[in-house]
């Protein structure tokens, strides 16, 4: 879910697709693999916000605002009204 809008505001930043494919990447694959390994460490933010080649492309309030979960429940309210007709 992340991933998919960290790779978008890269590629609007000017930075070529198969680049952006790369630093996203680069930065969710230790995480996954933590995560497999059943031990933790740096989050996919974390990575990308020191990841010097991400914050050439993206200020630091860019990323974070990517994370934001508000941009996914924006349209609950109305999805609840439509089925259940309040």
């Amino acid at each position: 879910m992340h991933s998919q809008r960290v790779l978008l505001a890269l590629t609007q930043a000017g930075v070529g697709r198969e680049d952006s494919y790369r630093l996203v990447q680069r930065n969710a694959m230790p995480v996954w693999t933590n995560m497999q390994n059943g031990t933790t460490g740096p989050s996919f933010l974390d990575n990308l916000k020191a990841d010097a080649e991400v914050t050439r492309a993206l200020k630091l309030a860019e990323i974070e605002a990517l994370f934001d979960l508000e941009h996914h429940f924006r349209h609950v309210d109305t999805v609840f009204k439509r089925v259940f007709g309040a």
